[in-house]
């Protein structure tokens, strides 16, 4: 197995520490949770870099990489839900969309070919760890408000409603991606 390849493995077992993490009370464990999604959002970028400079790109890769991130990105967004912090339907709509992603690839897969994550999947991906990143530093923010100072309602309702409205425009990524995916593999889907 190459570096790549342990990266994504590595980020699958990062993402079950950070949920620890992010249950544990206190502020530092909220810091630690924040610096292990850090980590491993990182990995992501890693093992794509290692992938492609050193040619080390396996159909293990192709098909295990989306699904990594897949797993660490609907970890964060259950917990959001779990929370309070973002709206349950949008985590139905982000789990759909990757499940019947997912379940094409490995139809896709079962018959023999490999369909790698789109460019819009991609962008995808990177925006729904942006807001990941951003509700993790209310979370510390918050926590260490909390610990340490003061916490106002006129705080908690801008950060709320920030969360509201960045967790729009993720939904609404999330879609196009999903529906761009699908239309650029409608050739391959009609074969099936």
């Amino acid at each position: 197995m190459n570096i790549a390849n342990k990266l994504t493995i590595l980020r699958i077992i990062l993402t079950f520490v950070f949920m620890f993490f992010l249950f544990v009370r206190g502020p530092w464990a909220k810091v630690a949770a924040l610096i292990i999604f850090i980590s491993a959002a990182l990995s992501d970028y890693l093992d794509g870099m290692f992938a492609k400079k050193r040619n080390m790109i396996t159909d293990f890769g192709k098909l295990m990489d989306p699904i990594a991130d897949k797993i660490l990105v609907l970890a964060a967004f259950a917990v959001f839900v779990q929370m309070q912090l973002i709206e349950a339907w949008m985590f139905v709509i982000i789990m759909s969309r990757e499940i019947i992603i997912t379940s094409l690839r490995l139809f896709a897969l079962n018959k023999g070919r490999v369909l790698s994550a789109s460019k819009a999947g991609k962008h995808k991906t990177v925006s729904q760890m942006a807001v990941i990143f951003l509700i993790l530093c209310f979370i510390v923010l918050k926590e260490i408000m909390l610990a340490y100072f003061t916490w106002s309602p006129g705080w908690e309702k801008f950060f709320r409603e920030g969360i509201y409205f960045l967790m729009l425009l993720t939904v609404g990524f999330t879609l196009y991606s999903g529906v761009s995916y699908l239309w650029e593999n409608r050739k391959i889907i009609a074969r099936f």
